[in-house]
């Protein structure tokens, strides 16, 4: 697939800076795959589109993880809690930091390239909200960054479908819960001319025994967002139910799994978009972002979402 088919125009007032004042007041563009039906709602319309499917969640919660450093002035964003205790992050300025030294509470241990290090950390993260970097307005509450039902802690961004639920919508749908820590690497843009050539990053995930008996037996499953997608179609694949996924998810895929996806509008040139391209059909999604822009959507981490039935 090349690069320039995951192109398209956004106006930049459409990039939402804000959440929804209430969570389930954003709006939702209903598509369905078998007749091509187009609809729209509000996303407190969800269950009224659903037909008895298994809503799949990622119950990740995003780590205060963006760490100022005073000397020389620049900022640690935590990416990854390894295996040893010890953190993978970005840091920057990289090339006046040294290996062996400690910024305030982090001590770099190890430069890894392209900016990330291994890092020792004293205590708990206790730094701001890692917001997406087209977000330029301050968040005055940090927990709209965050799901209602976020649990297990280790993610660098949130699994932003899941925002908009609300703890009443959520109890009125019968779920499950799976968990992968979302790395920065999921919204990294390809630079390669073909999407297959780009190389996408491994990310931890976990599902318990009893979840993936009820998710392999339902009927139907409603996939909350690309990283419950990535989840499930990697343990479908014979994957174990926990460890890092490197599946990549690109048009021509034979879902296994999902047979429903909820999702928010993503940037060009993403493999979020790919993926979505992959479910949907490429030209499909082409006209639903057309529609969306025409219909004066709201794109990306804080704006409203799609259902693809």
């Amino acid at each position: 697939m090349e690069l320039s088919e995951l192109d398209y125009e956004l106006p930049h007032e459409l990039i939402a800076q804000h959440p929804a004042e209430r969570r389930d007041a954003s709006r939702l563009l209903v598509y369905d795959r078998g007749t091509g039906d187009v609809r729209h709602r509000r996303f407190a319309e969800l269950e009224k589109e659903l037909h008895g499917e298994l809503v799949v969640v990622n119950d990740t919660k995003v780590v205060p993880a963006r760490l100022p450093i005073e000397s020389p002035r620049g900022e640690v964003l935590l990416l990854e809690r390894l295996e040893d205790g010890t953190w993978e992050a970005l840091a920057r300025p990289t090339r006046r930091l040294r290996a062996g030294r400690r910024y305030g509470q982090v001590e770099l241990l190890e430069h890894l390239g392209e900016g990330r290090w291994r890092l020792r950390l004293e205590g708990e993260p206790a730094g701001e909200t890692p917001l997406p970097p087209y977000i330029t307005e301050p968040l005055g509450d940090p927990s709209r960054y965050q799901t209602v039902y976020a649990r297990e802690s280790g993610s660098a961004a949130a699994p932003t479908a899941g925002l908009h639920f609300t703890p009443e919508l959520l109890a009125r749908l019968d779920q499950a819960r799976v968990t992968l820590h979302v790395g920065l690497d999921t919204f990294r843009p390809v630079t390669e001319e073909r999407l297959e050539e780009h190389r996408i990053h491994g990310e931890r995930y976990e599902v318990a025994p009893e979840a993936w008996e009820r998710i392999r037996g339902a009927e139907r499953v409603l996939a909350v967002g690309t990283t419950t997608v990535r989840v499930l179609e990697t343990v479908a694949r014979g994957g174990q139910l926990a460890g890092r996924t490197e599946l990549f998810i690109t048009p021509g895929f034979e879902f296994r799994r999902v047979d429903a996806l909820l999702t928010n509008f993503h940037l060009p040139r993403s493999t979020l978009l790919g993926l979505v391209m992959a479910f949907a059909g490429i030209e499909e999604t082409r006209r639903l972002y057309r529609l969306a822009i025409e219909e004066r959507y709201r794109f990306y981490s804080f704006g409203d979402a799609m259902l693809i039935l």
